[in-house]
C-alpha cells in the first residue's frame, strides 16, 4: 500500500484560505492529503501549534498566508517569518525542518495553491511516514517535540521573537544597537540552551535524577547540564531533592 501523508494546514482567512476556495469552486485537481485550520492571520500561528502537529502524528504542516506587504493587518505575515524561522531552527535539530512549508498564496491564486499542494504532498512522500506518527510512534522524538513546544512557548523565545526589530533597529538606553549577525548568535545559543532545558525538566517527570544521570540520558556534558539546573532552580522549576550518598538529586516542583 501506498503512503498517504497526513498534512495539516494553517491558511490564513484573507488570502490563502480564499485561494484555497478559488481552487475548489474551478474543480482544479490537487491530492486530498491536507486538513485546513482556518485561521484570521498567519501571524495568529503560535510555534506551539506546529510542534503540537507534528507530535500527534501529522507528517508534515502547511502554512498558508498573504503576500508580504498584502497583510490584512498589516504586518502579521512579518511576524509569521520570524515565528517560521524560529521553528525551523529547532526543527533541525532533529532532522524535521523539511516537514514544514510557509508560503504566499493570494486569493487568486488558486492555480497557485494547488500546484503548491500537489508539490508538497510529493515531497512528504518522498520523506515517507513521520517516525512521531502511525501506531508505535518514537518515544525519543515526541519528547523532543514536546520540549520544542516547552522551549518556544517559554518568556525568553517570546521575547527575542518579538522584539528583534526593535532589538537590530533601535539603539538601547547606553546607545548601543546589536547588529543581525550578533542577534542571531544570541537567538541560535538561546534555541539550543532553552531545547536543553526543557528536555532536563520533561525527564525530571518521570522521577528525581542527578546531573549525572541526566547528562548521560540526553548525552548533554555534565557541566553543562549543572548550568541549567541552576537556571531551572532560579526560575522555580526544579529543586533538590533527596541526598544519595554525597549525590544531590533534583525534582521537579
Amino acid at each position: 500500500m501506498s503512503f498517504e501523508p497526513k498534512i495539516l494546514g494553517f491558511l490564513c482567512n484573507w488570502c490563502c484560505y480564499a485561494g484555497a476556495d478559488l481552487a475548489g469552486v474551478s474543480r482544479m485537481q490537487y491530492p486530498p492529503n491536507i486538513r485546513v485550520i482556518r485561521v484570521m492571520c498567519s501571524g495568529r500561528i503560535d510555534p506551539a501549534f506546529i510542534f503540537e502537529s507534528l507530535r500527534v502524528g501529522a507528517d508534515g504542516v502547511f502554512i498558508g498566508g498573504c503576500h508580504l506587504g498584502d497583510c490584512h493587518y498589516l504586518e502579521g505575515n512579518y511576524e509569521a517569518v520570524k515565528k517560521f524561522e524560529m521553528v525551523q531552527k529547532f526543527l533541525k535539530l532533529i532532522n524535521f525542518d523539511n516537514r514544514v512549508r510557509l508560503e504566499w498564496v493570494s486569493a487568486s491564486e488558486g492555480a497557485r495553491y494547488a500546484a503548491t499542494m500537489k508539490e508538497f504532498t510529493e515531497h512528504i512522500k518522498s520523506l515517507g511516514p513521520s517516525p512521531a506518527g502511525g501506531n508505535n510512534p518514537d518515544k525519543l522524538i515526541l519528547n523532543k517535540l514536546r520540549a520544542m513546544e516547552e522551549a518556544a512557548s517559554g518568556d525568553r523565545m517570546r521575547v527575542l521573537v518579538g522584539r528583534e526589530r526593535k532589538i537590530t533597529e533601535q539603539e538601547n538606553v547606553y546607545g548601543e544597537k546589536t547588529d543581525m549577525d550578533n542577534f542571531f548568535k544570541i537567538f541560535d545559543k538561546a534555541i539550543v540552551e532553552e531545547y536543553e532545558r526543557a528536555r532536563i525538566f520533561i525527564a525530571l517527570e518521570e522521577k528525581s535524577r542527578s546531573v549525572k544521570d541526566i547528562a548521560a540520558e540526553l548525552d548533554i556534558d555534565p557541566s553543562i547540564v549543572l548550568e541549567h539546573m541552576i537556571i531551572l532552580k532560579s526560575r522555580g522549576l526544579v529543586d533538590f531533592g533527596e541526598i544519595v550518598g554525597i549525590t544531590p538529586m533534583f525534582i521537579k516542583i
